[in-house]
Order: C-alpha cells, then structure tokens, then sequence
C-alpha cells in the first residue's frame, strides 16, 4: 500500500468521528436544555443538570485517561465509553422528572466524559508531524454541526422538541460503531508515566489552565441558556438553529486556515486575542436585541471557540511529556469544559431567576476580560511572538 494511503485512512477514520461527535453536539448543544425548559424545570434545574454532566467530566476524564496512559489501554476504553454512553443515554426516553434525569445524567457522563479528549489525543497521533494540520481535521466536526444545527431548527418548528432524544440517541450509536476503526497505536512505555504526568503541572501550563477554566465559565451563558435568551426574545426554532449554524461556520476559515495562523502567531498570542474577543462578544449580547447584530455577534465565535480551541489543543500536546500526552489532552478538557462549565452553569443558573439573560451575559464579558489580563500577565514572563 503507498504510503500515502497508510497517512491518509488514519485521518479519514478520526475525521470521520469528529463529523457524528459533533453532529451530535449540533442536537444536544441548542436544545436539550430548551427541552429541559419545556418540561418546566427552573434555571436552577437547568443549571444543576448541566452542571453535574460537568462534574462527571471532570473526575471521570481524568480518571480515564491515567488508567490509559498508564496501562497503554487508550483505544479499548475509547471504545467501551463509546458504547457505554449511548445504552445510558436511551434513560431518558422513560423518564421527563428531575430527580431520574438527574440519576441518567450521572451515569451516562461518567461515559461520555473521556471521549473527546481520547479523540483529541488520536487525533494528533494521526497528524505525526504536521500538528498544525489539526483544523483541516476538526473542520469535519464543524461543518456536520453546522448542518444538523440547522435542519434541527426547522424541524422542531415542526415536531415536539422531545425527538431530539431519540436523534441524540442514534447519533451516539453511530459514533460507538465508527469507534471500533479507531486506528491502533504504539503502547507507551509504562516507564516515567507519573514522572511525566507530574512534569506537565509547569507554572506557564498552570497559567494557561487557570485563563481557560475562566474562558469556560464565560461561554457558560451561551452554551446553557443562549437558545433560551433567543426563545424569550420572540424568535422562533428556526432562527435559533440558524444562530448556531452561523457561529459554527465562522469557525471553517479558521479550521481550514490553521496552518497559516499559527505559522504566523504563537499559540500564547492567539490565546489572548481570542479571550479579547469573547469579552467583546458577550458585552455585545449583553446590549442588543437586534436579529442582525445578534448574528453578527456569533460571527465572533470562530475566534472565541475556533481559534482558541486549536490553539489549547496545540498548546497542551506541546507542553505535555511523551508518556502522558492523554492525561494532558484529559486534564485541559476536564478543567475547561468540565469545571468551567460545571461553575459557569451553577452561577448562571441562579442568575438566570434573578436578574435575567442579558446581566448574564455582562457577567461572562466581565470573567473573560478578567482572563485576558491574567492571561497577559501570566505569559508575559515567556516569549509571545
């Protein structure tokens, strides 16, 4: 076989994942927690149920990936969680009360939390040398979003916002069965592995995880009550799909032009002017109630989640040993979209009883600024190019 074919199919499979992963996300992302509201659960109720997911990640995405690393066994638990989070997910189709789903809840994220920092990691196993490649591969992810983000407005215009338990749960199947092409690598040697995992805890990385976790809490009002925000607005499922499409395609230039960007920028100064961005973009949303610059704002988010999000990922494999590259990829996810989103969603869940959607967003302006002076403060000490 050339051996072009044998670098091409190990990028193909884990493209091919990123594109349910994150048609998946298209679903559940915009609307579960919509469907929570539905069912008339409080913000609070919102907030606990998304924040608890958020808890599970945290512990359990660790958990995994030094069980992984240690014993070199990263694909068969990739696999396992793959087909773990699906069967326990299918929970919530018997059950629309709080406690229960706060009991499906727990059990299926103690699954689902290592899957997409394990993919991350074979990811940029695949890409070898050509790391900065990463967005042409994530962009797979991106562009399934987009479209499902969109069908799935127009169709809950239509259709009792319920089905999207059902599409969630065939999405996550598909994924457990594409998982089984999941490319085999070399087991690590176990030599150094707590030496290694230890190595990675440098004052620059802590500074990176500290500016990230707060980066996370910002976006918290997005992720958790921005379909929400646009629903009291008066806008209908459909312009809320669309919202979500625009911002997820801002990101495909972005995706596709990684290489470009970060031969030109490092990946500390890339940080920074993401969080300036995402404190510009949820002042904005703090203000307006215009259709226009509501959309013009999510243009914003191929830099607060599209350049940011590559640039953790590089950074984190950069400054991660060798024998503990999961561990590194699982700890940035669990401290960011874990634990930030775990805080993030308790604050804004009882922000959203109090004092509304749009002080909401204020806040998140303010916590991303408070990352953009600690993450220039911090890096200072390095070289930003």
């Amino acid at each position: 076989m050339p051996k072009h074919s044998l670098q091409t199919h190990p990028r193909l499979i884990i493209g091919a994942q990123y594109f349910v992963h994150f048609g998946v996300l298209g679903i559940f992302l915009p609307y579960f927690n919509l469907y929570c509201y539905h069912l008339g659960f409080s913000g609070l109720q919102i907030g606990t149920l998304s924040s608890l997911r958020s808890l599970a990640m945290i512990l359990c995405s660790i958990l995994w990936s030094l069980i992984a690393d240690r014993f070199g066994v990263r694909r068969p638990i990739y696999i396992l969680c793959s087909f773990a989070y699906p069967a326990l997910w299918s929970l919530y189709l018997f059950t629309d009360s709080f406690v229960p789903m706060i009991l499906v809840t727990l059990a299926y994220a103690i699954f689902f939390a290592p899957i997409v920092s394990f993919l991350e990691a074979f990811a940029m196993d695949a890409l070898g040398g050509d790391k900065k490649g990463y967005g042409r591969l994530r962009v797979w992810g991106t562009l399934s979003f987009i479209g499902v983000v969109t069908i799935m407005g127009r169709v809950i215009d239509r259709v009792p916002i319920a089905v999207i338990l059902v599409l969630i749960l065939s999405g996550a199947s598909v994924q457990a069965v594409f998982s089984l092409g999941t490319p085999k690598v070399a087991i690590r040697k176990k030599q150094g592995f707590f030496t290694g995992a230890r190595d990675l805890f440098t004052p620059p990385v802590a500074v990176f995880l500290f500016c990230s976790f707060l980066m996370l809490v910002s976006h918290s009002a997005y992720y958790g009550f921005f379909s929400i925000h646009l629903e009291q607005l008066g806008f209908s499922a459909g312009f809320t799909g669309a919202a979500w499409a625009l911002a997820a395609g801002a990101e495909v230039l972005v995706m596709v032009n990684s290489s470009r960007i970060f031969a030109r920028f490092s990946q500390e100064s890339v940080l920074i002017f993401s969080m300036s961005v995402a404190a510009l973009r949820w002042f904005t949303l703090s203000q307006v109630q215009s259709p226009l610059l509501i959309l013009l704002s999510q243009t914003l988010h191929a830099v607060t989640y599209g350049t940011f999000h590559i640039a953790s990922i590089l950074y984190i494999d950069r400054m991660s040993p060798g024998v503990a590259k999961t561990v590194g990829q699982a700890v940035n996810h669990s401290l960011t979209y874990g634990l930030g989103l775990m805080v993030g969603f308790m604050v804004n869940g009882a922000l959203f009883e109090r004092v509304g959607t749009f002080a909401m967003f204020g806040v998140s302006g303010g916590v991303a600024l408070a990352a953009v002076i600690l993450s220039y403060s911090g890096f200072s000490a390095h070289r930003i190019r």
